[in-house]
């Protein structure tokens, strides 16, 4: 057999990573593994959390979503407050596998409402009081902020244009 059909084992010498680079990667590696370990072991408080600061306004909701993105939120009478087809709804529909998966873990009742909370400074979260877990959702865009923004609105009544009643249009016209 020939070395001139084998595959070459080895890189050229200028092509390999630096052993040093290498080693500073994998104390580095050590170095963090090594600090978590520590803090998971002597149970230390979470640092650089977001304030508990007044709320402003909060309201209990349930979420209901599925793996196509597809969701739903209504309030505590059942009322639906959005429905967002499976376009739309990825956000929503994750948020609810997030919780679902949480309560699962902690074996709680999966079909209980939570908490869609303003705080002062304009800081909107959603908070499971099943399990404590939360979310400040300032830290997934803007579009993702305002779609559960606008459930914290008050359901806008129907209102009719000028000069136009339920039952149709009387163009000025006396009865």
């Amino acid at each position: 057999m020939s070395d001139a059909h084998s595959p070459r084992i080895h890189a050229k010498e200028d092509e390999l990573v630096p052993r040093v680079l290498i080693r500073a990667v994998l104390a580095l590696l050590l170095i963090v593994l090594s600090l978590v370990t520590i803090a998971t072991l002597t149970d230390r408080p979470l640092e650089s959390t977001p304030a508990q600061t007044e709320v402003i306004a909060e309201r209990a909701i349930y979420l209901s979503g599925d793996a196509s993105g597809a969701a739903r939120v209504m309030d505590l009478n059942g009322a639906i407050l959005a429905d967002f087809p499976s376009d739309k709804g990825g956000f929503v529909a994750g948020i609810e596998r997030v919780i679902a998966r949480e309560r699962a873990k902690a074996r709680i009742d999966a079909t209980a409402p939570v908490i869609l909370r303003l705080r002062a400074g304009n800081r909107l979260s959603i908070y499971d009081p099943e399990t404590n877990w939360s979310a400040e959702l300032m830290g997934f865009g803007a579009d993702n902020l305002r779609t559960f923004a606008r459930l914290l609105e008050p359901p806008r009544a129907n209102t009719s244009a000028p000069n136009q009643t339920q039952g149709g249009s009387h163009h000025g016209t006396t009865d």
